[in-house]
């Protein structure tokens, strides 16, 4: 009787046959530039291979069809891998050198694949962003909209009116919404505004040596500034200790 041969089950292809874009990272675009297509000492382009257990040596060739050296047969016919203007285009028949680049070490380091809907994802989600920014901003009150701004302008924003005040958050906003959201969260921000507004108007002086805080009217020390800190974080931070929240208070009376 004969023994029925066992059926091998059929590995199917999963790679998608498309064409693909490929870009530098960090908006970089040079006329040319060529990324190291087999490997050498100067640039080593292996593969961990799971199965296999071993590393294994890469090299893009145009007339083989595996990317492993250790498959190639015969001649190997090399070709330069050029981005133009920073930009690599790459046919959906080219399928070895799109399976290069998928397993080259300078993926996702150097270069990265167009994900058109991962971009997407992306970019809904910058726009989710924007509108909560523009809405916390819209419903600010001057005191914190003065607060973020300041990180933003500097002092120049002592001299804006309200008006100008507003607008220019709602540009901020709009400009930088992940860092806008961030400021409008930290509290400490607002802390580092009242210290300002106070020094400015006298109300407590910063010494010469950016070392100590004193009251403006008698000179009497409030706190030290400790080292390689910045004078203004410092204080934000000392206005939450008991001694601090009353100075804070005093100082709130004088502003309103």
């Amino acid at each position: 009787m004969k023994t029925k041969e066992k059926e091998v089950p059929e590995v199917k292809d999963t790679w998608e046959y498309k064409d693909r874009q490929y870009y530098l990272i960090g908006n970089k675009s040079p006329l040319t530039y060529t990324i190291p297509s087999r490997h050498t000492r100067r640039y080593p382009l292996v593969w961990f291979d799971e199965e296999k257990g071993y590393e294994r040596e890469l090299r893009y060739t145009t007339n083989q069809r595996s990317i492993f050296v250790d498959e190639q047969e015969g001649p190997v016919t090399l070709k330069h891998i050029v981005f133009e203007d920073g930009v690599l285009h790459v046919n959906k028949n080219k399928r070895t050198l799109q399976k290069f680049l998928e397993v080259h070490p300078f993926n996702n380091v150097l270069f990265k694949e167009v994900d058109h809907q991962a971009d997407a994802v992306d970019e809904l989600a910058y726009i989710e962003y924007e509108i909560d920014a523009l809405n916390a901003a819209n419903q600010m009150d001057v005191d914190q909209a003065e607060a973020i701004l300041r990180v933003e302008m500097g002092s120049k924003v002592s001299k804006m009116s309200s008006k100008e005040i507003k607008r220019d958050l709602m540009l901020f906003a709009k400009k930088n919404p992940i860092l806008f959201l961030e400021l409008a969260s930290d509290e400490n921000v607002t802390l580092r505004n009242f210290g300002i507004r106070a020094t400015e108007l006298g109300i407590i002086k910063l010494a010469d040596d950016q070392r100590t805080f004193k009251w403006g009217t008698n000179g009497r020390k409030l706190m030290t500034i400790p080292f390689d800190e910045n004078a203004y974080s410092a204080l934000a931070a000392w206005f939450k200790t008991d001694e601090g929240l009353e100075v804070y208070r005093s100082i709130e009376k004088r502003l309103s």
